[in-house]
């Protein structure tokens, strides 16, 4: 009967340990920020060391609610460092997105005004002040910054960013998997990926790719990281 009345203690005692821990989970959940942790790869790419970017872009934010440039264009696989001044008397941030998640970011601080947010692909500007963040483009495709401080954003505080594709990489087909849209390539230096040349197994966009290619051709291809999978999302034979 002890020995049971002790059991019960400890599964509440369990109960009670477990309810706190999540309850201060869900605490740090709501003020750790809006995004995943440092380094982790996004849909418009990764974080990169500023440092070592190949190519600098300034851009002045200001009391407008106004970024200069509101445009830029760059390549895939282009690493470049961001420099962001603090023209105005106001807090201004530049976050680095696609234009859904900015939008649903900007309408979660609007809600929670107070919360702070610190991730790599994004940097927190005070008035007169100058910061800087390290990115890499890793797709092509249209992303956007913006100033997701409550009420900016909604007042036009973004830009955009079109990325283009960068150049085919050559390869030679190795293996070609039907049913598992599967391609094995040896190839070059891909850019982008900073994947040095290698033989390595693929996913592929269209399994109609597949049909175009036999073990041995040589080809050029863009391989990209969709949804964690290294995929090639174009090849055609070389000329």
């Amino acid at each position: 009967m002890k020995r049971l009345a002790l059991s019960a203690a400890w599964v509440v005692a369990f109960a009670v340990l477990a309810g706190s821990s999540i309850a201060d989970g869900e605490k740090q959940h709501r003020h750790s920020g809006v995004g995943a942790s440092k380094g982790q790869d996004r849909a418009f790419g990764r974080a990169f060391d500023p440092r070592k970017a190949k190519s600098t872009i300034r851009i002045e934010m200001s009391d407008a609610m106004r970024f200069s440039p509101a445009e830029l264009e760059v390549r895939q696989g282009d690493t470049v460092r961001f420099v962001v001044r603090n023209a105005g008397r106001q807090t201004h941030e530049l976050v680095l997105g696609t234009l859904e998640e900015l939008k649903h970011h900007a309408d979660l601080m609007g809600k929670h005004p107070g919360m702070e947010h610190d991730e790599s692909w994004m940097v927190h500007v005070a008035p007169g002040k100058t910061g800087e963040l390290g990115w890499q483009f890793t797709r092509s495709g249209t992303y956007y910054y913006g100033c997701l401080i409550p009420g900016h954003f909604e007042a036009g505080m973004f830009g955009k960013v079109v990325v283009k594709p960068g150049p085919l990489t050559d390869g030679e087909v190795r293996k070609v998997d039907k049913d598992a849209k599967r391609i094995t390539l040896k190839h070059g230096p891909i850019e982008n990926l900073e994947m040095p040349a290698m033989t390595m197994v693929f996913q592929v966009k269209d399994a109609a790719m597949l049909e175009q290619v036999k073990a041995g051709d040589q080809v050029k291809f863009r391989a990209e990281k969709v949804g964690g999978a290294f995929t090639v999302v174009r090849i055609e034979r070389a000329k």
